[in-house]
């Protein structure tokens, strides 16, 4: 069996909040594991609604968060335990494409200095002319004219800076990038040549990639695979199609439900609506997260944590309700 690019073992993240009378524990990532293999690239989906611990686990999957228990292992390696210069080398080859290009930048800067830095910083180049050759190439990679290497990053339209950020993760010749919500700050229509340039690169430069998104139609369209994260937990995963095609979670029905259908002789009332009573969460370890939610629920839900169920080939759910 081949190593696993990167892998998650049991990962958590337990932030608290509250004053200091009272505080109260969140688990904004409980218990993740996933496997990317490293012989074929793949587009994993992180999709969930916000809050539901997406963006904590990309965030420590990059290293900018410690968690609080579990392992992230790269390359069959705990990253914790990286020494480092082979700390460095991970850097280099996990990469993000952050939500807001913008604030991603420094606005002093031109493109020209932005592009350049990692390089300095990774000692990629060993020369200036090398260094616009790296930079010349990853712009052509995205469709970007050289011309854009003397402006500021206002200058650029929002789609213009999204590809700037996809062409300095490039350049460091990763393995992985992790992108979250990589054109939720974009028109409609730049949303497709940035979501086409993540397919182009998939399979130009064999680099695999964890989107993050809540939007279930571009995680068809991009992905290979999907996790659908609630509050914290993976509640249902497994391959796109047959995950999208057929939801099994009630979680993930309420989300598919409530994508808007370009059909004005369908009415809201036809379709199953999301519940939108407050929803006060328990606390403690026992039953499922989704209990006040859940149309299906049951007392065993309450008290028992959900199992894992096979629902078809490389389509597995965390729910009672299949049992």
């Amino acid at each position: 069996m081949s190593e696993a690019l990167l892998e998650t073992k049991d990962l958590t993240k337990i932030y608290s909040s509250g004053s200091i009378f009272r505080r109260r524990m969140v688990k904004a990532v409980d218990c993740v594991s996933f496997t990317i293999p490293e012989e074929k690239a793949m587009i994993t989906t992180l999709a969930g609604e916000s809050g539901s611990g997406k963006t904590t686990l990309g965030r420590l999957l990059l290293s900018l968060e410690i968690p609080t228990s579990g392992e992230i292992l790269y390359k069959g390696v705990n990253i914790r335990k990286l020494s480092g210069e082979e700390f460095r080398r991970y850097r280099k080859e996990v990469q993000a494409i952050f939500q807001d290009p913008y604030s991603a930048f420094n606005p002093f800067y031109p493109v020209r200095h932005i592009l350049s830095t990692p390089l300095k910083k990774f000692r990629i180049a060993t020369s200036t002319q090398d260094e616009m050759k790296i930079i010349d190439d990853a712009l052509e990679a995205v469709n970007l004219d050289h011309t854009i290497v003397e402006k500021y990053p206002h200058e650029l339209s929002g789609g213009e800076r999204q590809r700037v950020m996809i062409a300095r993760a490039l350049m460091q010749h990763p393995k992985l990038i992790i992108a979250d919500e990589p054109v939720s700050m974009i028109d409609m229509s730049l949303r497709a040549g940035i979501l086409n340039s993540i397919l182009e690169l998939k399979k130009r430069f064999g680099i695999s990639f964890v989107y993050i998104t809540h939007d279930l139609s571009t995680s068809y369209y991009l992905s290979d695979r999907i996790m659908v994260m609630y509050r914290g937990s993976v509640v249902e995963y497994g391959d796109i199609s047959a995950v999208v095609k057929n939801p099994a979670h009630p979680y993930l029905k309420h989300l598919m439900n409530a994508i808007p259908i370009p059909d004005p002789k369908r009415r809201w009332t036809d379709r199953a609506t999301l519940l939108t009573e407050k929803i006060t969460y328990r606390t403690g370890e026992m039953g499922c997260k989704y209990y006040e939610r859940c149309p299906e629920r049951t007392e065993r839900c309450l008290n028992e944590r959900p199992p894992t169920v096979q629902v078809e080939r490389d389509h597995y759910i965390l729910c009672h309700s299949t049992n």
